[in-house]
């Protein structure tokens, strides 16, 4: 129709809107670029925060990301019903409230988590929607303001579309790679927060011709400014505060890393319990069950105990008991998380319960997560072994790797008489790649011929379908094993394997090493030979199941069974 707008043509801009140069179209791009990462680091915020609290990190993620994304599109579609009026005003007010919210959000959580867990999910979720509503309000009002600043319309949706998807880029970077170098999650996001009050204070200033109401936000933007820089100067204490109410015992220790949230508190009695994402990681007065159960049987029936590694346990308790024997020449922990191992090697109560495993050794730290025989690894090949002195009082070698054990496990040369594997149990899908067939596989390759591998492996009770799918993967990955057991007080039963490769250790012969057992040649507190003997024993229809699958990276059958065990039992 003659006359009619063309579909690329911008909306008629109110007389208050009129162009005024490209440099505060620029600055309305900055804000969104700074916005789309505040954003995005929002929904990480929110999704670590719920992983933490809650496990099954992979679903939190998940449902989180989508339930915001989906509020997203309801803002967008809501900001339609706003007037051309004042259109500044109602931007730099949802910049307001969407820092208020999302700098708050996570404390107010964690406090409701301690206090109320039966109304968590419901705040929970306000958040989530009312941070994702806001975000999805904001990048269609950004367009209809710039709309006096972009020749057409092709160019306001490009512009506005661009810096928003590259500022969330940058926002995931910051919040990944920067961010936990210097604060905590929930300091984490009263930092955002207060990003969010700059930019609105900004587009205050910048757009104060086109402000309908300057005094009422100015003033807004300062209450806000303060009532978070008094949440950023609080916000440890307010976490201690916030966490004490989760736990019944007092809260003597935490701390946030990339991979994971620690908790330590300290009952009356003098005991430690060590909390990693709200999972109990273990008790102080009878963690030694467990690590004794996880090391001496493996030390005790191989041939050779020289080289021994451990894939996890950076709490260092499975090298104390590994150090007891006095014929090991070198010991290698490799831990993903740097935050974990340099507690063990210098935080008292945890020097105290490892007996400074990790300190009084020879340590060496490769922070680095690049493995090469070239590189610092080169290390591993003569060990100055034929230079050593073999008396008694000889001290193991202690290396300390930060890095992922699944590109250790792929890269460094050479294999270990002894590997230990003491990874959290698989109850999200990224653990559960380190009780794969790829995983053993690897692990099988770098256990020497005749070496003996143990791990640790749930409950045989409470989850008994993960423990016998573990048993599984390891017979299809090219190992034979036999399960063992004990009760654990702070787990209940406790399961685990041993064997190493199947053309070596039979089912009949590693039950015959462990039921023959002499008398242990280092001291426990707790592990006898009768105790091994006994802990082969299971109850009638214990190991007996009807399923047949295997874990393998593209179908993670055990953490399916995980839940499904653990579900149940709770």
């Amino acid at each position: 129709m003659i006359g009619a707008p063309s579909p690329l043509q911008a909306e008629p801009i109110p007389p208050e809107m009129k162009p005024r140069g490209p440099l505060l179209g620029g600055i309305l791009g900055a804000g969104m670029f700074l916005m789309g990462g505040i954003g995005l680091a929002y929904e990480y915020t929110f999704s670590k925060l719920s992983s933490d609290l809650l496990g099954n990190s992979a679903r939190q993620w998940a449902i989180i990301i989508a339930v915001m994304m989906l509020f997203m599109g309801i803002g967008a579609d809501v900001q339609k019903y706003f007037q051309k009026q004042n259109l500044v005003d109602k931007l730099i007010a949802s910049e307001v409230i969407l820092g208020c919210l999302g700098g708050f959000g996570p404390l107010v959580l964690l406090y409701v988590f301690g206090v109320a867990p039966a109304f968590f999910t419901l705040w929970q979720y306000f958040f989530i929607c009312s941070v994702g509503l806001l975000i999805g309000i904001e990048i269609p009002l950004v367009t209809r303001i710039n709309e006096g600043y972009a020749k057409d319309l092709r160019y306001n949706l490009a512009k506005i579309l661009k810096m928003d998807y590259i500022g969330s880029l940058f926002g995931a970077l910051v919040w990944i790679f920067v961010l936990p170098r210097f604060v905590t999650l929930i300091e984490g996001a009263v930092v955002l927060g207060i990003a969010s009050i700059v930019v609105a204070g900004i587009t205050l200033v910048c757009f104060r011709r086109e402000v309908a109401h300057p005094r009422p936000l100015l003033g807004t933007i300062v209450v806000c400014s303060v009532a978070l820089g008094l949440s950023l100067a609080k916000a440890q204490g307010w976490t201690l505060h916030a966490e004490q109410h989760i736990y019944r015992d007092r809260v003597v220790f935490t701390d946030t890393s990339p991979y994971q949230h620690m908790v330590l508190t300290q009952s009356r009695a003098g005991v430690i319990t060590c909390y990693l994402n709200g999972h109990i990681q273990f008790k102080s007065e009878d963690e030694h069950i467990y690590h004794e159960n996880l090391v001496h049987p493996a030390m005790s029936i191989a041939p050779r105990r020289d080289h021994v590694l451990v894939l996890g346990g950076g709490d260092g308790m499975a090298v104390r008991e590994i150090l007891r024997y006095p014929d090991v020449n070198a010991v290698t922990l490799v831990d993903i998380d740097p935050m974990m191992t340099d507690l063990a090697q210098n935080h008292p109560i945890f020097r105290t319960l490892n007996e400074s495993s990790l300190a009084n050794a020879r340590t060496t730290v490769f922070e680095t997560r690049a493995v090469s025989p070239a590189g610092p690894l080169e290390v591993y090949a003569p060990f100055q072994r034929a230079g050593r002195l073999q008396d008694e009082t000889k001290v193991a070698d202690v290396q300390i790797m930060n890095l992922d054990a699944v590109r250790f496990i792929e890269e460094v040369p050479g294999t270990f008489d002894v590997i230990i594997l003491d990874f959290p149990d698989p109850n999200s899908v990224e653990l559960a790649a380190l009780y794969s067939q790829q995983f053993f596989r690897s692990v099988a390759n770098k256990l020497s011929a005749d070496g003996i591998l143990a791990l640790q492996a749930t409950s045989p009770y409470h989850a008994k379908e993960a423990f016998l799918c573990i048993g599984r993967t390891l017979g299809a990955s090219g190992l034979g094993m036999v399960p063992y057991h004990d009760n654990v007080p702070s787990f209940g039963e406790w399961g685990w394997w041993i064997g190493g490769h199947d053309g070596v250790y039979g089912e009949q012969r590693l039950r015959r090493l462990l039921t023959d057992l002499p008398p242990l040649t280092v001291e426990t507190q707790y592990l006898r030979s009768e105790l091994v003997d006994a802990s082969l024993v299971f109850g009638r229809g214990q190991l007996s199941t009807e399923y047949d699958e295997i874990s393998t990276l593209s179908s993670p059958s055990i953490h399916k069974f995980y839940l499904m065990g653990w579900q149940r039992a709770l």
